[in-house]
């Protein structure tokens, strides 16, 4: 009898908990919600947060605006979001860059990137890849290494810019690899590959995205991707980590956050609506041909999987001495 009573006590629960999100959700319907993107349209985060934006806003019947405000790499976008009501009407695509690399970078962050935030989901991962002008004589990392070692330090790479997803996998791969490569920064990807292509540079490590078309163009050449698999839209372009460095990945992301104190059926409602979307064919149809894997992840597992890639960047940020005030 107990037994049985406890199973429907649970049972009713769980119907109330669901019920709950549901209305939430229902509540969305006819509202405005603004997703901040803390950089400039028509970048890698926009690109990932503008089909995600009209899904959502579909999925809650609600209208979603994408709110661009660039600035502080992604900083000043991510503290206008931390310091908003927690009502669920203003939301954040948050990045690799806001949520872990930024802590560790910044020496006067305005925001804590885990106690000012609610965490709704991971949406989507891009590996960094390591692409060389064609005229160098490396076609895959060991010969890249090689090369780098005979060189005695001379060899250079390009990135985006300090503290960059590409920087840092640079200074990663340089720890793991034993090698020397001096870093030549950036002010975005865009004036770095137009060197490499002019053969200014030897090498790059950039998001994949930012890469790919000059790679199929056959402009540059992809030595190794950073992730745990391989990418279907280059799949001959092997991993780091089958190139000799087991457990090597390192990865740009993109997630949602809303403010911190967010009600937690509100939490249930737009969790739950952003990972079936992540995990939906026209999603994936959408970011996949970029080199982009969505991914879903909420709850506890994204909780662990941020609190990871914190202490990963976060060495790896102070072992390349990179600083921004």
């Amino acid at each position: 009898m107990e037994r049985r009573r406890f199973l429907a006590y649970g049972a009713a629960a769980a119907s109330a908990v669901l019920a709950s999100g549901l209305a939430r959700a229902e509540s969305f319907a006819g509202k405005q919600i603004r997703l901040i993107v803390p950089f400039p349209a028509g970048g890698p985060t926009d690109i990932v947060a503008r089909p995600l934006a009209q899904m959502l806003g579909d999925a809650l019947k609600a209208t979603v605006i994408i709110d661009n405000r660039g600035g502080a790499g992604g900083s000043l976008g991510a503290d206008a979001v931390a310091k908003s009501a927690p009502d669920g009407h203003t939301l954040l695509m948050a990045t690799v860059g806001t949520h872990a690399i930024n802590t560790s970078l910044y020496k006067k962050l305005p925001y804590d990137a885990v106690k000012d935030f609610t965490p709704i989901g991971l949406v989507a991962t891009a590996p960094v890849a390591i692409v060389v002008h064609p005229s160098v004589q490396a076609h895959n990392v060991a010969e890249l290494v090689a090369l780098a070692k005979r060189s005695s330090g001379k060899l250079n790479y390009g990135s985006a810019g300090v503290g960059t997803p590409g920087n840092l996998t640079g200074e990663i791969f340089k720890a793991a690899s034993g090698i020397q490569l001096q870093h030549v920064p950036y002010r975005g990807s865009a004036p770095a590959l137009t060197d490499l292509i002019a053969g200014q540079i030897t090498l790059m490590f950039d998001p994949l995205q930012s890469v790919l078309a000059n790679v199929l163009g056959g402009k540059i050449r992809a030595l190794a991707i950073s992730s745990k698999t391989r990418s279907p839209v280059l799949p001959s372009v092997p991993t780091i980590a089958e190139s000799g460095y087991p457990g090597f990945e390192a990865t740009a992301w993109w997630a949602v956050f809303a403010p911190a104190g967010l009600a937690a059926d509100a939490t249930a409602a737009l969790s739950d609506a952003t990972a079936r979307i992540v995990r939906s064919g026209d999603f994936r149809a959408k970011l996949e041909p970029l080199g982009v894997a969505p991914m879903a992840l909420s709850g506890a597992a994204f909780a662990d999987f941020q609190r990871a890639e914190l202490a990963k960047w976060g060495k790896a940020v102070r072992d390349s001495g990179a600083s921004m005030d």
